[in-house]
């Protein structure tokens, strides 16, 4: 089947600045990681922006932009979103439909938000879903660690049975962008 890599809104605002997201460097050295080698095979890389007039995440902005350690490359794609939902009012399924694909691999910012719900909507649109287990981050909050927040987004994501296709989370080292 033909895959995509989508990144979600790792972005300067939301990675700059305190508090930090559970292991930010790492998360984004894994993202790197990544989009590197899905580019060696051809498979698109997705970014998907959040933004919001008159915060940090103001379009074009400084803090919407790419956290400086993120490596994007021509021929990469940029999807703008305004909600949790990288499909709603976007056009991230059009542009996923235009390469044929049928799995995405999604990581980024935040876990329980925006990472969520595009898993979720992916699923329910029939994608076959890739949590990168290891690759996506949140901010820890009052009621849980950042840590805490992505083991049980793991752990939900990949027991939802309910639309079908399967939501797998695994660790990068892992995940192969098989074509099949």
């Amino acid at each position: 089947m033909n895959t995509a890599l989508l990144i979600i809104d790792v972005q300067r605002a939301l990675f700059e600045g305190e508090p930090q997201p559970f292991e930010a460097d790492l998360v984004v050295q894994r993202i790197n990681a990544l989009s590197e080698r899905a580019r060696a095979l051809t498979i698109p890389v997705v970014f998907v922006q959040h933004e919001k007039e008159g915060s940090p995440l103001a379009f074009e902005s400084e803090g919407w932009q790419l956290e400086k350690n993120i490596v994007s490359a021509r021929g990469d794609l940029f999807i703008r979103k305004t909600t949790p939902d990288a499909f709603l009012r976007t056009q991230l399924e059009q542009t996923l439909n235009e390469f044929g694909v049928k799995h995405v691999v999604v990581c980024g910012y935040a876990s329980e938000f925006c990472v969520d719900t595009t898993v979720r909507r992916a699923a329910a649109l029939g994608y076959s879903v890739t949590l990168a287990a290891d690759a996506h981050t949140t901010c820890d909050k009052p009621h849980a660690g950042g840590a805490a927040i992505r083991a049980h987004e793991n752990g939900t994501l990949a027991n939802i049975t309910s639309f079908g296709p399967v939501i797998r989370a695994i660790p990068i080292e892992d995940i192969t962008f098989a074509q099949t």
